[in-house]
């Protein structure tokens, strides 16, 4: 984030995640990528020690009671390391932890996220399922009541710490029969007798995060992990749109920071045609719009976080999440492409990480919500709130601001053809 913006507490925080940023070891970056490394336990151990993970929480539960805005903060700084570490540091400590506290109960809090926030327990969320992703109310996982506990059924994919969590969140149907919006209930599963990593991915990019599909077979589920309401998952659901999309977004931010100042470095240094390569305006004009690129995707997760700190409008917020994520994963993903295209050749090899993140961030306008999903949401959101702001005429209508703004030529159907005598 600007550090002009920033107060004496934000940056101190900041600080502290630099330091340990500057911790994790190289060798731990490497093995992750080579899948040496299936699960960074011992780098979510030592963010529990330093007590970053969870920063938003109440002081109750383990957290710092610190807004979204210094939340931005925090996870911008952890997607230095790479998009992968960002991924499995908030899938637990912002996606798992933001469900409990908004719909857990006290017992549910004790047990699950004060261990999860201190480093002692991992958490992944179970929302996507082989038949698709983005259909979150056609999941085919069922869990039937049996009195005292419920059975559950089914299998999720592409789950970020199947290899590695200690418990899940998952989401099945209860009452297949009730309308969509009313079917699902939200479960916290412990990994016990029936839950089955059955395969891990072999990734593009985003490697170490445990990864896998998950394979759920009559595993019971006591009554007191239903997380919310029976029947409610959808609430639930709701509420985690913002921590999933919105810090997934402002993570990639710091994901592209490092291939920017490689390239950067790296223009400055290298020599062609007697001069160094960013006195060209080839190279430094890519250099210029990603540097543009990257300051605009932080103005708008600045002014989006804002947004949720101040409880605007949850329909309004839906949409700047939305566009949040869409604009700044593409932009960033733009700003690792130009940093790989001034250095030329040796950016596509392993002598530099500009390869490996290039190939982590092509994950983040696919994951959480993919880019299509995000604008299907900004458009549906635009046009309500177009047209509520219309109803209430409290601004000019500049659409008569024209020389002939008569209704006669303005057509919008064939009713409106013949009424005006076409």
């Amino acid at each position: 984030m600007f550090d002009y913006m920033m107060t004496k507490e934000q940056i101190q925080i900041r600080d502290e995640v630099r330091d340990f940023v500057k911790w994790v070891p190289r060798q731990t970056i490497l093995d992750m990528d080579t899948d040496k490394i299936k699960f960074p336990k011992e780098f979510l151990q030592e963010a529990g020690r330093r007590n970053l993970l969870g920063c938003r929480y109440p002081k109750k539960w383990g957290g710092r009671e610190m807004d979204w805005v210094t939340t931005g903060i925090v996870m911008e700084e952890v997607g230095t390391l790479g998009y992968e570490f960002a991924c499995v540091f908030g899938v637990g400590a912002e996606l798992v932890c933001d469900a409990i506290i908004l719909h857990g109960t006290d017992k549910q809090k004790e047990k699950y996220v004060k261990p999860l926030l201190k480093g002692e327990l991992f958490a992944a969320e179970c929302l996507t399922e082989p038949r698709g992703g983005s259909d979150f109310f056609g999941a085919t996982t069922k869990a039937e009541d049996k009195g005292d506990y419920y059975l559950l059924n089914g299998q999720k994919r592409f789950i970020v710490g199947a290899e590695g969590a200690d418990f899940f969140l998952v989401y099945a149907k209860t009452n297949p029969e009730a309308k969509p919006q009313d079917a699902i209930t939200c479960f916290i599963v412990d990994r016990t007798e029936g839950v089955e990593v059955k395969y891990l991915y072999g990734l593009m990019g985003c490697r170490g995060g445990g990864t896998g599909r998950l394979i759920f077979r009559d595993v019971k589920v006591p009554k007191e992990n239903v997380l919310g309401k029976v029947q409610g998952a959808y609430a639930v659901f709701n509420t985690m749109m913002i921590p999933e999309r919105l810090g997934t977004a402002i993570m990639t931010i710091g994901a592209a920071r490092p291939a920017l100042d490689i390239a950067t470095n790296y223009t400055a240094k290298r020599k062609a045609f007697g001069q160094t390569i960013n006195q060209f305006e080839g190279v430094s004009f890519q250099i210029a719009e990603a540097v543009m690129l990257l300051d605009a995707a932080r103005a708008m997760a600045y002014a989006t976080a804002c947004a949720v700190d101040a409880g605007v409008d949850m329909n309004r917020v839906r949409r700047m999440v939305s566009q949040s994520k869409k604009f700044i994963t593409e932009s960033c993903q733009k700003v690792v492409h130009n940093s790989m295209q001034v250095m030329g050749g040796i950016a596509y090899t392993n002598v530099f990480p500009v390869e490996r993140i290039y190939r982590d961030v092509r994950l983040a306008s696919i994951w959480t919500g993919t880019s299509e999903v995000m604008s299907m949401i900004t458009a549906h959101e635009w046009y309500r709130e177009y047209f509520a702001q219309k109803a209430k005429k409290t601004t000019r209508d500049c659409e008569l601001d024209a020389q002939e703004a008569s209704d006669d030529e303005k057509i919008y159907d064939d009713d409106d053809m013949w009424s005006k005598g076409w």
